[in-house]
């Protein structure tokens, strides 16, 4: 188990990620402390994010860190739309 400077336990979240027009792509981001509330589903705020580029022998990529991630509450249904028949 991976620990911060601060001795939290930092913890991979992955996160469905769109553009317009484009696929989603899965990024994981690491956060500090154990993210509550967080399901597969959810939408989430990501507070802090930043981007790292590394590089070990032939491999690259881009990491992610967040000072946060928190669950985003599911919006009431729009007024006026109604599940079923007429009344």
């Amino acid at each position: 188990m991976r620990k911060d400077r601060e001795g939290q336990t930092v913890y991979t979240v992955g996160v469905a990620v769109r553009q317009d027009g484009r696929r989603a792509s899965i990024i994981e981001i690491s956060v500090s402390g154990e993210p509550i509330g967080i399901v597969e589903g959810v939408g989430v705020a990501v507070t802090g994010l930043t981007a790292f580029s590394w590089a070990m022998g032939d491999r690259h990529g881009l990491s992610f860190r967040a000072d946060a991630i928190t669950s985003i509450p599911a919006s009431a249904p729009a007024s006026g739309s109604r599940k079923g028949g007429d009344a």
